[in-house]
């Protein structure tokens, strides 16, 4: 990136008032191919164009993280690219910046083993703790252990020792229904170790999944009374469920409605989190992305993720679009969108920090997550 830009006024006024050495990226996903001996499986439906939209998916994550064309070491690609965007971020005085990298689970059928011809693709643990202990200056890790495998409790508490900072779920894609009674020692593990379960909610697009209404943000209940430290990623701000709270045939209402419902519930103010990873997307911006702005209330317990290798999926972000709903300030478009052709991970800060809303804007701690993957 070029001094000019990477000096900008815009970036140096997104760094004031911040502890750079607070400010870790709470949801990043670490992705390859498998090429470097890291276990990682793609599922073969992703390299045929007989399933085009599978096929999409893995050239636009590749192609995100530059690592598309990188044959015979996309693994490697893939980190060092991470590498050059977070030494972008951490310039000058603004060391300590990190990402929390996620491993991903297969699929799991109901006797707990895993289906891969069901799993677009797998990320291990033992992978991306290794990745996070060998760069520990740039990266956190995340555990994804399926509650219903035989060795759940195992896994975690490995986790746990090898020290993962959470729990990632995408409950449409692993075939996890979180108001299973089946998910209940797991809960019960999570909760006496104070491990965080990030779960994604509402409609799932990046990763294809049978079940989506196992993403109903009103099924992770279970989890919260169990108590849980529940982060709810993209604060559930895209499609549709339904209302459970109305029974079982209840109406089909906006996802991120339920989850606002769950989050100004008194009874989980200490337990429930959201993550805004994501909410600056074509798809996803609007109302849920102004209130969330707005309700300077929920800020404290609001945690930044970039959604990496997401913001570097050129279709999906568009800083007319936030201009045009007047979360933008129109002249700061040029700067933002150069920005992001050099580094999508400082693009997707400084986009955030600029934000406002009925002349709100997001609070610091929103961006300085550290303290809460640190207790």
């Amino acid at each position: 990136m070029p001094q000019s830009l990477a000096n900008h006024g815009l970036v140096r006024a997104a760094w004031e008032g911040l502890d750079a050495a607070q400010v870790w990226d709470s949801h990043a996903h670490l992705i390859g191919t498998g090429d470097s001996g890291s276990g990682i499986y793609v599922n073969p439906a992703t390299d045929s164009l007989l399933n085009p939209g599978q096929y999409a998916r893995r050239l636009f994550f590749l192609n995100a993280g530059c690592a598309h064309d990188a044959s015979g070491s996309v693994d490697r690609a893939y980190v060092e690219r991470l590498h050059n965007l977070l030494d972008g971020m951490q310039d000058g005085e603004k060391r300590g910046v990190k990402l929390l990298l996620y491993a991903f689970e297969r699929a799991h059928d109901e006797r707990g083993e895993p289906d891969l011809e069901h799993s677009m693709f797998y990320v291990p643990d033992a992978y991306t703790r290794d990745v996070a202990r060998a760069h520990a200056r740039y990266f956190e890790w995340v555990a994804s252990i399926h509650p219903y495998a035989g060795d759940a409790l195992e896994r975690l508490d490995q986790a746990r020792r090898d020290g993962a900072r959470a729990v990632k779920w995408i409950p449409a894609a692993m075939n996890i229904d979180p108001a299973s009674p089946r998910c209940d020692r797991f809960y019960a593990a999570l909760s006496k170790n104070n491990l965080p379960l990030v779960s994604h909610a509402g409609l799932e697009r990046a990763v294809l999944g049978d079940r989506q209404d196992f993403g109903n943000p009103l099924r992770l209940r279970r989890a919260l009374d169990a108590g849980v430290r529940v982060v709810v990623a993209h604060c559930a701000s895209m499609g549709q469920d339904r209302d459970l709270d109305k029974g079982d045939n209840g109406p089909f209402v906006d996802s991120f409605l339920l989850f606002s419902r769950l989050f100004e519930e008194k009874r989980y103010e200490k337990n429930l989190f959201g993550d805004i990873s994501a909410m600056t997307q074509v798809n996803r911006a609007g109302p849920s992305l102004a209130r969330v702005i707005e309700r300077e209330e929920w800020h404290p317990r609001l945690l930044n993720g970039s959604d990496y290798p997401l913001p570097g999926v050129m279709p999906i972000f568009s800083v007319d679009y936030l201009v045009s709903l007047g979360l933008i300030e129109e002249h700061f478009s040029k700067t933002l969108k150069e920005i992001r052709a050099h580094n999508p991970l400082l693009f997707d800060f400084v986009l955030k920090r600029h934000l406002r809303s009925n002349g709100k804007a997001l609070s610091k701690s929103v961006f300085e997550t550290r303290p809460f993957f640190m207790r």
